[in-house]
């Protein structure tokens, strides 16, 4: 299997506190890989260095065995590595469709010109038509995306991560902030993406029910270090992880 992401000995300090110690990974390509562990475990810390916006204090990050450790987060975006955040990052005074098109035209290269017949731009929204029925929200596509619900402004920032045809999808709680009518939708989403096979998606989040249901491997991290990474069956009977996090979840 292909090994798609790496880390060697990934080691960030501030100051005296080493936030990320260590930390040993492979990813094969289009695996499901969740990342748990408690409040302040460095699991946000961990994504920031894979997608460039920290730099490490020691080790290296390889993403098809380039080292791109030195590459800052928009060279990373370029190479394939797209990253949401806890807190939604789009437009909010462009259209839906506009959001996305703009991911779709940034990807092909194409700068926005004041002066270009609109019928120039009419295969990007017909592609960015087709990210916004992966993620349905194909019935927004005319709203402005400050009047969306916090649960389809996640929606859209996935589907600005799909335009631009990252190959790896660093999804940070995605579900954060969000009411318990909104969780499904988001779900579903994520569960077409992982269902269509063709992308390596790393996923932060606090809900065990969710990362069982959809992950291919689990890692755990505490105190910055990992501290167990195997099949969720194999994390959910792994007594260190059940004593240190877990608190007795059996499977």
């Amino acid at each position: 299997m292909e090994t798609l992401f790496e880390t060697k000995d990934l080691t960030i300090a501030f100051g005296g506190h080493i936030a990320v110690d260590h930390v040993n990974i492979s990813v094969p390509a289009n695996q499901f890989k969740s990342i748990i562990g408690p409040n302040g475990a460095g699991k946000t810390t961990f994504f920031n260095l894979l997608s460039g916006q920290l730099s490490p204090t020691e080790g290296e990050i390889f993403f098809r065995g380039e080292n791109i450790t030195k590459l800052s987060s928009t060279e990373r975006t370029r190479k394939g590595i797209g990253r949401s955040f806890q807190i939604t990052n789009v437009f909010p005074n462009l259209t839906v469709l506009e959001n996305v098109r703009l991911a779709v035209q940034s990807q092909a290269g194409i700068r926005y010109q004041m002066l270009s017949h609109f019928k120039k731009y009419q295969d990007l929204e017909a592609k960015a038509l087709e990210w916004l029925e992966m993620v349905m929200l194909e019935d927004k596509q005319e709203t402005l995306a400050i009047n969306l619900a916090h649960g389809e402004k996640r929606k859209l920032e996935i589907a600005m991560l799909l335009a631009l045809n990252t190959e790896v999808l660093l999804l940070d709680e995605p579900t954060a902030g969000m009411s318990l009518e909104e969780v499904p939708a988001i779900l579903d989403v994520i569960r077409r993406i992982k269902e269509k096979g063709d992308r390596t998606i790393l996923l932060i989040e606090h809900k065990m029910d969710m990362i069982l249901d959809l992950s291919d491997s689990i890692m755990v991290l505490f105190n910055g270090r990992l501290l167990a990474d195997g099949t969720p069956k194999e994390i959910m009977l792994n007594e260190t992880v059940q004593s240190a996090y877990l608190g007795g979840i059996h499977s």
